[in-house]
């Protein structure tokens, strides 16, 4: 019998986040994912009046292809899979890993050649499909969240299953805040930042993109940033695992980088010109989410925190910057790590991981969750 769970996040992709229509094609992107869910996601998509289309990947696969892989052979792939993905309508991915650490023995040559010459498929499926992302819970994660599998796979599902539509309101108009600001100001426990974001938008994430998801990012005018950062969550990248970073700004360029790993840090930073650039700014705001687990997806939406992300603007809200890094890096803000403020032209937004303005507090967590405060 299928957990009954599977059924409703395949309804959720198929509807909610993907609103699949009558003929539109959807590949459906499985990383070491249970037949069972693929299954269902089939039946969803069928469900729909959509052709489904499934691609099956394994991390250990993955990893002894990119090993020895050269620049021609990834060429040849990238140009199947571009042609594959220009042909669909939607994407669904769903990416589990028994070993997070998978690839952590690939050269960081390696895995920037292979990210480098899979840009294009990447960039098409962002901006030309209608695409949802989400991981997959195995026992690698539950042990990441230092949780028992059983405990981490019925708050995977509480998490994924959320209600978004509970979200729309409170994030439409914070994402109305960020596109009129001009003059943005974050502090905290080593942190003063100050950036603008002048005519530049902002989008609100409530479950059509990612899942879990709860945020509203936009994005820094490139050279504008100023001060210093240090984030509080913990990192995996590229397979490696970062604590501490701390990046020091100067006319929006990542002039000093340290963390629990400096030379690797630098090294992704390094990969081009952009990678010492932000591409985005965002807001996280799950009220099911409180703790770092070290995957991006969950730790950029933990309640009271922000994301100051490295590397790749998104075309939505794009401030020009180009490269092949997008790297989430996550700050909390709560009162129990510390606390800490943003500003937009004067006015306090979020103070201690709490929204203070009225008009936003339907995205703190009691509001979000049903609860009077």
């Amino acid at each position: 019998m299928i957990d009954p769970r599977y059924s409703q996040l395949a309804r959720n992709l198929t509807s909610y986040s993907t609103s699949l229509q009558p003929g539109e094609k959807a590949l459906i992107d499985a990383f070491d994912v249970p037949d069972e869910m693929i299954i269902e996601l089939l039946r969803s998509v069928r469900e729909r009046g959509a052709i489904p289309y499934v691609n099956l990947n394994h991390a250990r696969v993955s990893r002894e292809i990119a090993l020895e892989a050269t620049e021609d052979q990834m060429r040849v792939q990238g140009a199947v899979e571009l042609q594959r993905m220009k042909s669909m309508d939607a994407y669904i991915a769903l990416r589990g890993s028994q070993n997070i650490f998978e690839s952590s023995d690939v050269s960081a040559e390696q895995i920037q050649m292979v990210s480098e010459v899979m840009k294009p498929v990447l960039d098409w499926r962002v901006n030309h499909t209608k695409w949802v992302v989400l991981r997959w819970p195995t026992p690698s994660m539950a042990q990441q969240a230092m949780m028992s599998t059983e405990a981490f796979e019925d708050f995977f599902f509480k998490v994924c299953n959320l209600d978004y539509s509970r979200m729309e309101e409170g994030s439409n108009r914070l994402a109305e805040l960020m596109a009129e600001a001009d003059e943005v100001e974050i502090k905290g426990n080593g942190t003063d930042l100050r950036f603008s974001m002048k005519g530049i938008q902002a989008i609100p994430c409530v479950g059509t993109h990612n899942v879990p998801d709860g945020e509203v990012f936009s994005c820094p005018v490139r050279d504008s940033v100023e001060g210093v950062i240090e984030y509080n969550a913990p990192s995996v990248y590229q397979g490696v695992s970062f604590d501490n970073i701390r990046l020091e700004f100067n006319e929006g360029k990542i002039v000093d980088a340290q963390s629990s790993n400096t030379e690797r840090l630098n090294e992704i930073l390094d990969s081009d010109i952009g990678a010492r650039f932000i591409g985005e700014f965002a807001i996280g705001f799950n009220p099911h989410i409180w703790e770092p687990m070290g995957d991006i997806l969950f730790d950029e939406k933990i309640a009271g925190s922000f994301h100051f992300t490295p590397g790749q603007a998104y075309e939505e809200a794009d401030n020009g910057n180009k490269s092949q890094v997008h790297w989430d890096m996550v700050c909390i803000q709560r009162e129990d790590y510390g606390g800490g403020e943003i500003w937009f032209d004067g006015d306090l937004i979020r103070k201690d991981g709490i929204f203070v303005r009225e008009d936003l507090a339907s995205l703190n967590p009691e509001s979000l969750l049903g609860r009077s405060s």
